[in-house]
């Protein structure tokens, strides 16, 4: 689903009043698409979202979803501490109400008068995708596609969406441990990793159009730990990761008995400094089992990965390859930051 354009569309001199990022980076990185959502979780009532600094206030206009700055044109409060009816969002100040499109419909204090187009709201497309609300903030031009997800649409697979995390670091960091075959050892010991498998076999990198992929073979399992039929003697687990910049990465996981499980890795930039993580999955095996015990197993990997990302220094990511010291089992990241710098993204990415 995608609204109609803005009535008021942004401009490359529109910026958020607190800027995390560098203005040219910034810039570039409004051109892609990123989740703000879970389409579950939008009802009647607004949501506020910050997106590259940007708040944002997203609600219900019939069939519609819309994507707004989050500000009543009128007096500078945020819309999203209004109500809404499914229909249209009110302003908290003075009831000012907004509805499809952004348009102004009615403002109480003269209900018989035109009302301005000045009233109409600054929006931006809305797409629901994955079970998310995705957007862009400069859609215009070579705005970046929304990633693909494979297997999402196969009625074979169950289709899961997992509640988003909150990471107080980059995005950039994040995505970059996502894709980090030689941590699991280290850092994922209590949910399905071994800690006496920390070799990582050879594995290469291959470019596409919107970042590359990579096929890493090990013996490394990715049942739950204590799951009774864990072991598979001589199995050989692939990895399939594809990552699309700059900052969505899938991975589909090749299971025993021609099993798949596809994790979708899109990490929302709320700033330089803070991201939201959101992670659509689907899967072709356990169809039947509980989703909360799916919830609770990604959570407790991805807080796993948090506690390492928050604590990274620098907190952005260099992308001068000079900068940190690399390994052969890095080169997933060194092919992930090759291919932020050819978006034409600063060394550091942020101010």
């Amino acid at each position: 689903m995608t609204t109609a354009a803005s009535t008021r569309p942004a401009t490359t001199h529109s910026l958020p009043r607190t800027m995390t990022f560098d203005v040219d980076d910034w810039n570039i990185l409004a051109r892609c698409w990123y989740p703000v959502a879970l389409v579950r979780e939008l009802g009647e009532q607004p949501l506020g979202v910050t997106l590259l600094d940007a708040p944002l206030v997203v609600y219900r206009a019939g069939a519609d979803i819309v994507i707004a700055d989050d500000l009543c044109p009128h007096r500078g409060v945020p819309l999203s501490m209004g109500k809404g009816d499914g229909q249209t969002v009110a302003c908290a100040y003075h009831g000012f109400r907004f509805g499809g499109q952004g348009k102004c419909v009615r403002v109480p204090a003269h209900p018989d008068s035109g009302i301005p187009s000045k009233l109409n709201l600054r929006t931006y497309p809305a797409v629901e995708r994955y079970g998310l609300i995705w957007t862009c903030l400069r859609p215009e031009g070579d705005a970046v596609a929304i990633p693909p997800m494979p297997h999402w649409n196969d009625p074979a697979f169950q289709q899961i969406n997992c509640p988003w995390i909150d990471i107080a670091g980059f995005a950039g960091r994040q995505v970059e441990g996502f894709i980090d075959v030689a941590h699991f050892a280290f850092v994922h010991t209590d949910t399905f990793a071994d800690p006496e498998n920390p070799v990582v076999p050879p594995y290469k990198t291959r470019i596409t159009p919107d970042g590359f992929e990579a096929e890493y073979r090990s013996s490394v399992g990715n049942y739950p730990i204590g799951k009774s039929d864990r072991g598979r003697p001589g199995f050989e687990w692939l990895r399939h990761f594809r990552v699309h910049v700059p900052f969505t990465a899938t991975l589909e996981i090749h299971f025993p008995d021609n099993g798949r499980l596809v994790i979708m890795n899109a990490a929302s930039p709320v700033s330089a400094r803070q991201t939201r993580m959101f992670a659509p999955m689907c899967r072709n095996f356990d169809r039947d089992l509980p989703l909360q015990d799916v919830y609770d197993f990604n959570l407790k990997v991805f807080e796993e990965d948090r506690a390492l990302v928050e604590a990274q220094k620098p907190e952005n990511l260099p992308l001068d390859p000079t900068l940190e010291a690399h390994v052969m089992a890095d080169r997933s990241s060194i092919a992930y930051r090759r291919a932020l710098r050819t978006m034409g993204l600063s060394q550091f990415f942020t101010a």
